[in-house]
C-alpha cells in the first residue's frame, strides 16, 4: 500500500513537468502566462527555443511537502522568500525536473517565472518575477527554480497585485539558452506614437538583457506592415553588448569594431522578422510586444505579450512639453516667439537626460536658478518656469526671457550681445524680436542699475576669497561624505543628509554663476575688440591671444592622471594589475595586494580627492563619477603609461601660433594693446576662478547622487526596483517625498510610472537630436537628417589649427578610452570636462554639438588641439578609421579617405 502511494505521488510529480510542444497543453492555471504563451507559439509553428514547464501543481506540492504552505500564508513576504530559498526541493519533486532537463539535452538554459496573470492582456506582470540566465547543471538549475518561486513574494510582484489579493501560485519555464548574436524587441504597434501600419523594432548586439537594462545602444527601425519595407531607421554607434563572459556569467563586453557602425539587422532580416511578427499578431488577434533573438542565420522568439498601453492620439503629446519647451500654457506670441538654446547652459545640462536627470533639472530650476541670476546682479528674476524648459529629454535655457531679465545689468542692457552668443548658425535672427520686449526704463531701470552696481562691486571685492572658501568647503564636504555610512542611516537621517546636500548644492551653484557669467562676458568683449581693431587679421584671434591657463583645474586633471600613470610605471606589479585585470576588478585587486594597496593610498586616493567628483554629463545624477567607478581612469592610466609622453610637452606644442598673435597685437597702438591685454588678464582670472569653483559645484551634485542611490539600493533590496539601472527612471521629487515620510515605497514609486518614464525615455532616444537653438516650436518630423553622401561638414572652429589624421568615433568614454591612439581625431556627439584626459593625446577634436565657450572648446585651446564643434552630423558621417582634415580656423571637417 505504501509503495503504491509512493508510486502514485512520483507519477503525479512527473505529470507536473510539461514539455512545451504545443500538444494538448494544460491550461493557464497550471502553466502560467509565459509558459502558456510559449506553448501556444510552439503549437502555431513559430520558432520558439525548446522548453519545459514546472507547473503550478509542482510548486504547490513543494509547499505541501516542505511544510511551507502554512508559513507562506501567514508570514511576511521577506520571511517567506528567505525560507523558500533555504529549503531544498524534495528528491521526488526534483527528479522529474532533472529528467526533463536531461531529455532536453542538458544545455545551458534560461529559467523564467511564469505567474498566472503574467503577460495577460489586462495586467502585464513583465519583469515582476525573477529570470535566471545561462544556467547549467542540476544543482544550479534547482537553485534557479527556487529563486523564481521565491520571487512570487517579491515586493515588486506584490505591488502589481491588489492589497488584499492572495499570492496564488507560480510556474517556471526552463528554456534552452540562445546566445544570440543580435537581440531585441518588436512592437506590432508603436507603443508611443500613433502612426498606423508601423512595426517598431529595437535591436542590439548580443543578448536582449542589455537592451532591457538600458546599458547598451540599440538600432531603431520602422517597418511598414503592409509592404514589409523599412521606412525609417536610426543606426547608432554600438560599443558594448551583453554576452556570456564565462560559463554561467552574463555581463558587459565590447562589440567588435567592425560591427559598431553597421545596422544590427539588414533590410532582408527586418522583413523576415516583420512577417514573423504579423503571424504572431494574427494568431492572437491583438497587438503584441515580442522578444526575439538572431543566431546562426535564424530568428528565435522568446516570448510575446499583449501591449497593455495604448499610444496617445496626438503624436506631439509624447514629448515633454509637447513641441515647445514650456511646461505651462503661454500666450501665442510668447510660445511661438521665444528663442531657446542649450548651448553652454551651465555646461552640465548636456545631451539627452534620463527622467531622473530631467526631474533634478526641474528641481534646480524651481529652487536654485533664480538665486543664480540674483548673484550676477539681477534685481527682478521673474518666475522659475520662464527661465528654463524641456524638450525631447533635453534642457533648454529661455534666451528670450534671460536676455530680457539681464537687461537690468549694464553690460547686457543691449540684448543682442547675449542673444548672439547663445545662438547657433541654424537659427536666423533676421526677423527675431524678443516677445518679452525690453526691461522697463525709468524708476525700474534706475533701481536695477543701482542694484547691479552694488552687486558687481561686492563681487569684484570678494570673488577670489569666495573661490578659496568654496574650494575649502568642497574638500571638507568630500571628506565628510567619504566617512559616512549611508546604509546605516534611518530614513529620517537620510532625509536630513539630503537636505544638507541640497543646501550645499544651492550655495555652490549660486557661488559659481558670477565666475561663469564674467568669463563669458570678457570673452565676448575680447572677440568684439579683435574684430573691431584688427579686421580680417582679428578673425578668431580671441582663441589665440590668451594667457597660459594650463593651471586650470580641468587641465590639471589630465596632468594628475599622467602623474598617477608614471607612478604605476615605476611599479611593474601594480601596472600589471591595472593592465591585466578586468576593469571592474582592478580596484579590489589593487587593494588586496600589498604593493597595490600602498600605491592606492599614495597616489589613487589623493587623485580621487582632487578629481573624483568629476563624471560624464554631471547634472545627470544617474551617471557614476570617477570615485564611484574609476574604470575610465584606469583606462587612461593604461594609455598614458603605454604612450610615454609628457603632458607638459603637449601643453607647449602650440607655442608657434602664439608668436603670430603677438605680432598682430604689436600693430595696435599702445592704448588699444593695453586694453586688450587687460581684458585677456580678466578673462584668464575669471576662467581660472570658474574652474576652481566648478569642482565645488560638481561635488555638490555627487553628494546628492549618493543619497539618491542609497534610496535606490534600498528599493532594489525590497524588490520595488528590478535593479539599480532603474534609478534612472525615478522622479527626484518622489525621492524627496519618500524620504520625508509622505508615502511607503510601493506608493511613492509606482511601477506603472517607472515603466512609463522608461518608455518615454526610450522614445526620446529614437528621435533625431533636437537643435542647439530654435525659435518657437520644434517639429521633430522636420528634423534635419545627416547628409547621405556628405564628405565635408561645417561647424564652429573653436580651437585654431589644421590637422590630418585618422578618426575614431567615441560613444562610451569608459569602454573606449583604451582604444584611443595618440594623435587620432576624437569624433563624438559632445564632450565635457570629464573628457579632458583624452584631449591630451588627441590630434584633433570634432563634436556634433558645442560652442565657443564650452569646456571642451576651452580645453582644446589649452592643449592646442584643432577643434571643430557643432558639426551636427559628424558621428553619422565620419567612421572610425577615416582619414579626415580638421580645420579649426574655418570650422570645417572633411573626409579625404574613407
Amino acid at each position: 500500500m505504501q509503495s503504491t502511494e509512493s508510486a502514485r505521488r512520483e507519477s503525479s510529480a512527473t505529470s507536473h513537468v510539461v514539455v512545451l510542444d504545443g500538444k494538448r497543453q494544460p491550461g493557464l492555471s497550471k502553466l502560467g502566462g509565459k509558459a502558456s504563451q510559449l506553448a501556444e507559439m510552439t503549437g502555431a509553428g513559430l520558432p520558439v527555443p525548446p522548453a519545459f514547464c514546472l507547473t503550478t501543481e509542482l510548486f504547490d506540492a513543494f509547499l505541501r511537502e516542505t511544510g511551507l504552505e502554512g508559513k507562506a500564508r501567514d508570514a511576511d513576504s521577506r520571511t517567506v522568500r528567505e525560507l523558500l530559498l533555504a529549503t531544498e526541493i524534495p528528491k521526488k519533486l526534483a527528479e522529474p525536473v532533472l529528467s526533463a532537463y536531461a531529455e532536453l539535452g542538458r544545455p545551458r538554459v534560461a529559467v523564467r517565472s511564469s505567474a498566472i496573470r503574467e503577460d495577460s492582456a489586462d495586467q502585464s506582470f513583465a519583469g515582476q518575477h525573477d529570470t535566471v540566465l545561462d544556467v547549467s547543471g542540476d544543482t544550479d538549475l534547482l537553485d534557479a527554480v527556487r529563486r523564481c518561486w521565491a520571487s512570487l513574494w517579491s515586493d515588486r510582484a506584490t505591488a502589481y497585485r491588489n492589497d488584499d489579493e492572495p499570492h496564488g501560485s507560480i510556474a517556471v519555464v526552463v528554456q534552452q539558452m540562445i546566445h544570440a548574436e543580435v537581440s531585441g524587441v518588436l512592437f506590432t504597434v508603436d507603443p508611443v506614437s500613433a502612426r498606423p501600419s508601423r512595426l517598431v523594432v529595437e535591436a542590439c548586439q548580443g543578448l536582449g538583457e542589455g537592451l532591457v537594462s538600458g546599458r547598451v545602444s540599440s538600432d531603431f527601425f520602422v517597418v511598414d506592415d503592409r509592404t514589409m519595407e523599412v521606412v525609417d531607421e536610426r543606426v547608432r554607434h554600438k560599443v558594448t553588448k551583453c554576452a556570456p563572459l564565462e560559463p554561467g556569467k552574463i555581463g558587459m563586453t565590447k562589440v567588435d569594431a567592425a560591427s559598431r557602425n553597421v545596422p544590427c539587422l539588414s533590410h532582408e532580416q527586418l522583413g523576415e522578422l516583420a512577417r514573423l511578427a504579423t503571424r504572431v499578431r494574427e494568431h492572437y488577434g491583438a497587438e503584441q510586444d515580442i522578444e526575439w533573438g538572431w543566431l546562426d542565420g535564424a530568428f528565435h522568439l522568446f516570448q510575446t505579450r499583449p501591449i497593455t498601453t495604448r499610444p496617445p492620439t496626438d503624436p506631439a503629446a509624447v514629448t515633454t512639453g509637447s513641441n515647445t519647451p514650456y511646461t505651462s500654457p503661454q500666450k501665442d506670441t510668447i510660445r511661438k516667439g521665444t528663442l531657446w538654446s542649450r548651448m553652454d547652459i551651465g555646461e552640465i545640462f548636456v545631451g539627452l537626460m534620463t527622467p531622473l536627470g530631467l526631474s533634478f533639472a526641474r528641481y534646480y530650476r524651481e529652487n536654485v536658478h533664480r538665486d543664480c541670476a540674483t548673484a550676477v546682479g539681477v534685481r527682478d528674476t521673474g518666475e522659475p518656469e520662464q527661465h528654463m524648459g524641456f524638450l525631447q529629454g533635453h534642457v533648454y535655457l529661455n534666451i528670450s526671457f534671460t536676455s530680457y531679465m539681464l537687461g537690468q545689468c549694464l553690460p547686457t542692457r543691449d540684448q543682442r550681445r547675449f542673444t548672439a552668443r547663445f545662438t547657433s548658425e541654424e537659427t536666423d535672427l533676421g526677423t527675431y524680436e524678443n516677445p518679452f520686449g525690453t526691461f522697463p526704463g525709468g524708476v525700474e531701470e534706475a533701481l536695477s542699475t543701482a542694484y547691479w552696481l552694488r552687486s558687481t562691486v561686492a563681487e569684484m571685492t570678494r570673488m577670489q576669497a569666495r573661490s578659496r572658501e568654496m574650494s575649502r568647503s568642497r574638500l571638507y564636504e568630500f571628506d565628510r561624505a567619504r566617512q559616512l555610512d549611508l546604509t546605516a542611516m534611518s530614513q529620517t537621517e537620510l532625509r536630513t543628509e539630503l537636505n544638507r546636500y541640497l543646501g550645499y548644492f544651492h550655495d555652490m551653484h549660486v557661488g559659481y554663476m558670477p565666475y561663469y557669467i564674467n568669463a563669458f562676458g570678457f570673452y565676448g568683449v575680447l572677440s568684439e575688440l579683435c574684430a573691431r581693431w584688427l579686421g580680417d587679421e582679428g578673425a578668431n584671434l580671441q582663441n589665440r591671444i590668451k594667457t597660459d591657463m594650463s593651471s586650470l583645474r580641468t587641465v590639471e586633471s589630465a596632468k594628475d592622471v599622467w602623474a598617477v600613470a608614471q607612478a604605476a610605471k615605476e611599479r611593474p606589479r601594480v601596472l600589471r594589475i591595472i593592465n591585466e585585470e578586468p576593469l571592474e576588478h582592478i580596484t579590489r585587486a589593487l587593494r588586496d595586494d600589498e604593493e597595490g594597496r600602498a600605491f592606492w593610498d599614495a597616489h589613487v586616493e589623493p587623485f580621487l580627492r582632487a578629481n573624483g567628483a568629476r563624471g560624464h554629463q554631471e547634472m545627470e545624477i544617474s551617471h557614476p563619477r570617477w570615485i564611484d567607478d574609476p574604470s575610465y581612469i584606469f583606462q587612461m592610466i593604461r594609455r598614458y603609461a603605454a604612450d610615454g609622453f609628457s603632458v607638459d610637452d603637449i601643453l607647449q606644442r602650440g607655442s608657434s601660433y602664439h608668436d603670430a598673435s603677438r605680432d598682430a597685437l604689436a600693430k595696435l597702438s599702445l592704448p588699444k594693446r593695453k586694453t586688450i591685454e587687460t581684458v585677456i588678464s580678466l578673462y584668464g582670472l575669471c576662467s581660472e576662478l570658474r574652474e576652481n569653483t566648478r569642482m565645488s559645484m560638481v561635488t555638490s551634485i555627487w553628494l546628492v547622487r549618493n543619497v539618491v542611490y542609497e534610496v535606490g539600493r534600498r528599493l532594489v533590496e525590497r524588490g520595488v526596483l528590478h535593479s539599480l539601472d532603474e534609478v534612472s527612471y525615478l522622479d527626484f521629487e518622489d525621492v524627496r517625498s519618500y524620504l520625508a515620510g509622505n508615502a511607503e515605497e510601493l506608493a511613492a514609486f509606482d511601477r506603472r510610472s517607472i515603466d512609463e518614464a522608461r518608455r518615454l525615455h526610450e522614445y526620446h532616444k529614437r528621435l533625431p537630436e533636437p537643435p542647439l537653438t530654435f525659435v518657437g516650436e520644434h517639429d521633430v518630423n522636420r528634423a534635419v537628417r545627416a547628409p547621405v553622401d556628405g564628405t565635408k561638414l561645417h561647424g564652429l572652429g573653436s580651437s585654431p589649427g589644421r590637422i590630418v589624421g585618422r578618426a575614431r568615433i567615441v560613444e562610451d568614454l569608459v569602454w573606449q578610452a583604451d582604444e584611443f591612439q595618440a594623435g587620432e581625431i576624437l569624433v563624438t556627439r559632445y564632450t565635457d570636462a570629464s573628457w579632458t584626459p583624452l584631449f591630451a593625446i588627441a590630434g584633433g577634436v570634432v563634436t556634433d554639438i558645442g560652442s565657443m565657450l564650452s569646456h571642451s572648446s576651452i580645453v582644446s585651446r589649452e592643449f592646442n588641439v584643432p577643434s571643430v564643434v557643432n558639426t551636427k552630423h559628424a558621428t553619422q558621417v565620419v567612421n572610425t578609421g577615416d582619414m579626415v582634415v580638421v580645420d579649426g580656423d574655418t570650422g570645417t571637417v572633411e573626409v579625404v579617405e574613407g
